[in-house]
């Protein structure tokens, strides 16, 4: 099955050019062919073509469902790498397991200290429609990690970092199944003892990912994994 996205096809029934363009140019879509369309906030509409246009492709919507979303909250809190793809990698296959905020930190040794959006959110939307979603990630703008740390979170706040015999415990075993979960994961030269010790003051609990040293889009990624199986097994 192939999803088009659309933030507001509840109001424009109409999909934009690149869409439009894919939809009748390339799957040479006809009016009255039928379009699963999606706008990322968790509804799927089932819909069929009134108007073919290449670039204005509009539907009229048959009816509305809404996506079988999971009962607790991911959101991971990531100072992105040098090499934008590797962070493009984690977004795109965090998606595909299901996260729901994204949030690019700079940190003292961030090796990128600024990071553009749109790009961000492309991949994720595509990443949404492939893995036949129907809620988008919500991606926020850099964020200095002094700041994000003194923002109020309604649920479980972990920090992982690699300082050598600094008490930590296992993810796995810390996660409570249905809650809102946030991980923060530090860049390639992880964490200043000052963020990590000012996370711990917020309330962040330490914890490691396990014996392994894993890299900064590895570590996120796991961390995305280790929640849904936590959640997946209590059930």
């Amino acid at each position: 099955m192939i999803i088009f996205y659309s933030p507001d096809i509840a109001s424009s029934h109409e999909l934009d050019e690149e869409q439009s363009s894919h939809a009748v140019r390339v799957l040479r879509h006809k009016d009255g062919d039928p379009l699963v369309i999606v706008d990322g906030n968790g509804n799927f509409f089932n819909t069929h073509i009134i108007n073919a246009h290449p670039k204005h492709c509009t539907v009229e919507i048959d009816d509305v469902t809404q996506e079988n979303h999971w009962q607790y909250f991911v959101e991971l809190a990531v100072a992105p790498t040098k090499n934008l793809d590797r962070i493009e990698w984690f977004l795109e296959k965090a998606t595909e397991m299901g996260l729901d905020r994204f949030v690019p930190l700079r940190c003292r040794y961030s090796e990128r200290k600024e990071l553009k959006t749109d790009r961000i959110k492309k991949i994720i939307a595509s990443a949404m429609k492939q893995s036949l979603k129907a809620t988008m990630p919500k991606v926020e703008e850099m964020t200095d990690i002094k700041n994000f740390l003194k923002e109020e979170f309604d649920g479980q706040k972990f920090i992982a970092h690699c300082i050598k015999d600094a008490p930590r415990k296992l993810l796995s075993k810390e996660i409570k199944a249905g809650s809102k979960v946030r991980v923060l994961i530090g860049p390639e030269g992880d964490f200043s003892d000052e963020e990590v010790a000012l996370a711990l003051a917020n309330g962040y609990v330490p914890v490691s990912l396990g014996e392994q040293r894993l890299r900064t889009e590895t570590a996120a990624l796991a961390s995305v994994h280790t929640i849904h199986v936590i959640n997946e097994i209590s059930k």
